[in-house]
């Protein structure tokens, strides 16, 4: 310790301080005239002022270490600016910024104010978008799982291969069960007098082709109409003599109760739909004024029935049937519809009720289906009836039939198939008009 004492006195340096390294400047008076020890005198390291109160009051102390430590407690206090406490060569601490503490908030706490975190608009915009789409998708399940449990489901469909294109076999049962009201002309029996082919190829226009119900066909090398394949020969023979006439596969099949064409116009509050003459039909049932009207159910079906009294007879039918399927599609699609619950809830149990499809039929293909009428039925779509020959052809136990151009339908639908076909009317009508 003598020899740290000596080299103290050598350099005339201050003995260390009591503050750790790192911490701030302090101040520090340093005396004008620095006391000299006595020779041979060994001053030990002090924490304490090297000089007195006063110059020449007090020496370098020869005091034992522990009044030297006593010293040490009383120059480490620090008085607010008391000049007892600024004697020379004193060391004045001075606060650090980090040593002031903060007021404690309100609800107690000792430590920091920690500031709160801001959440973004945008944050929250996102977070109620997920939000949404779960809720979409939770609701789409809901009534994904409700359509499919309540589809009437049974095998209609035949082994043929798939094409490139996606077709829909549609189907007007006209069935004389009593559910309508029936004409005069009735028959008893069920008769598919509504044959609708609905092409949707992967790229290119859709299309809504009918096929004339009396139509010539054979099964089983037995010729017969079209609309009695499926009372005599069943579903999937109805099924193969379409591909036949087609050429192409049919891949889903939907058939709909005459009765449920009119619960689904009443549902829907009615259907616009033309006519550009004044009929008074007894054997549908139509009474109708030249122009456009607004029907409801009964109208409705009466309209999509009546030949007797059209000019064109079972041709003019099926265009007024293409009519009003597009006109409940239209309907049922509109925004004033879908954004009613109570609407579109009602008319969806009433054509659930009214339809039954062939067992590979999901929710999904039904969406497309409407999706595919929709934009069949459009100006960008393709409509009209198969070619034929001679509508008035007659063959002996069975009657006038319709005879079809087969080589003319197999290059139709080949096109309509490769969506390689113009968008507007075809047909042997179209053509002759």
């Amino acid at each position: 310790m003598s020899q740290g004492s000596s080299q103290w006195e050598a350099g005339g340096s201050q003995p260390p301080s009591f503050l750790p390294a790192g911490t701030p400047k302090h101040r520090v008076r340093t005396p004008s005239a620095p006391a000299q020890p006595a020779t041979g005198q060994v001053v030990p390291p002090s924490f304490s002022p090297a000089q007195g109160r006063t110059s020449g009051s007090r020496a370098a102390s020869s005091a034992p270490r522990a009044g030297a430590a006593q010293s040490v407690r009383q120059s480490a206090r620090v008085s607010g600016g008391s000049s007892r406490n600024a004697t020379n060569n004193e060391h004045v601490m001075e606060p650090r910024a980090n040593d002031i503490r903060r007021p404690s908030s309100s609800r107690g706490s000792s430590g920091p104010t920690r500031p709160r975190r801001h959440i973004s608009a945008g944050r929250v915009f996102s977070r109620f978008i997920v939000v949404l789409l779960v809720a979409v998708i939770v609701a789409g399940i809901a009534a994904y799982n409700w359509v499919n449990s309540n589809l009437s489901k049974s095998a209609w469909l035949s082994d043929m291969s798939s094409g490139q294109a996606t077709s829909w076999l549609i189907l007007g049962s006209d069935e004389r069960d009593g559910s309508i009201n029936e004409s005069s002309g009735d028959v008893p029996g069920t008769r598919t007098d509504t044959i609708l082919v609905l092409t949707k190829p992967k790229s290119g226009p859709s299309s809504l082709i009918s096929i004339p119900r009396d139509s010539l066909v054979k099964v089983d090398d037995k010729s017969m109409k079209l609309n009695a394949v499926y009372e005599l020969y069943g579903k999937k023979s109805l099924v193969g003599a379409v591909e036949n006439i087609t050429g192409q596969k049919i891949d889903h099949v939907a058939m709909v109760k005459f009765g449920g064409v009119q619960d689904v116009v009443n549902a829907l509050g009615g259907v616009e739909l033309c006519y550009d003459s004044t009929v008074n039909d007894a054997n549908s049932g139509l009474v109708w004024r030249a122009g456009c009207h607004v029907a409801d159910g009964g109208t409705a079906l009466a309209f999509s029935r009546m030949r007797y009294s059209d000019p064109q007879g079972d041709f003019g039918r099926a265009a007024r049937q293409r009519q009003v399927i597009a006109a409940i599609m239209k309907k049922a699609t509109s925004r004033s519809t879908l954004t009613s619950f109570s609407t579109t809830s009602k008319v969806a149990k009433t054509a659930l009720a009214s339809v039954s499809v062939d067992d590979k039929t999901t929710p999904t293909t039904l969406l497309a289906m409407v999706m595919a009428f929709r934009s069949a039925t459009s100006s960008k779509g393709i409509s009209g009836s198969v070619y034929w020959t001679d509508q008035g052809y007659y063959v002996a136990g069975v009657g006038s039939c319709v005879l079809l151009d087969d080589d003319k339908n197999l290059q139709l639908f080949s096109e309509l198939a490769a969506g390689t076909h113009a968008s507007g009317s075809v047909g042997t009508l179209a053509e002759a008009s």
